[in-house]
Parts: C-alpha cells; structure tokens; sequence
C-alpha cells in the first residue's frame, strides 16, 4: 500500500526531528522575496500583474526593489490571496502594528 509523504516523515523521523524541520521551514516562508512568494502562488509576472492593472515590467521593478511602500506591498499580497500584517519584534513582546491594515473591500 502507498504511503503519502508525510505518513512517510512521521513513521521515519522522530516527534523531535519533525519538530525540528518545522521551525526550519517557518524560518524560511518567514524570509520570502516577493518574487518567490508570487511563484509559491503559481503566478507568473504577467498574471500577477494583470489582476494588479499594471504592465508586467512594473511588476518586475517592484519585485526587485529594496523598499516598497507599504500600501503597494499590501496590493501585491492581497492580489495574491493573502493579508499584509506588519508587526514589531522586541526581546519580550511583539505587536502588530494596526494603523497599517487595510481593509477589505466588501
């Protein structure tokens, strides 16, 4: 009988092990570049930017910037079925920082 793959991790690897490659992959989703992040959504340039209403080589100058403003950078995640939230990380406290939400169009 076929095993899925992560039948297969669980009988292979212990609870410790599993854990371990856990925190490893939220490390990495947590490190995106909007480019990698668009092609994890199966969007090419092209589509991502049509659902935007800008031309594909705007996209490409976006993705490639080293500083968006926030409200571009929220169309993006929305276009791409997501929701920006911006938080602040201190030693002993994190907090979102809500003046920065959008809302959702009805």
């Amino acid at each position: 009988m076929e095993k899925s793959f992560d039948e297969l991790v669980a009988w292979t690897t212990s609870k410790e092990v599993q854990g371990r490659a856990r925190r490893r992959a939220r490390r990495y989703l947590a490190a995106m570049l909007l480019s990698e992040l668009r092609k994890l959504k199966r969007m090419s340039q092209k589509e991502l930017a049509h659902t935007l209403r800008i031309k594909q080589p705007s996209l490409s100058k976006l993705e490639n910037q080293d500083d968006v403003q926030i409200s571009t950078l929220a169309r993006i995640v929305e276009a791409l079925g997501g929701r920006l939230i911006i938080r602040a990380e201190f030693d002993k406290l994190d907090a979102e920082l809500k003046q920065f939400r959008r809302k959702r169009a009805s």
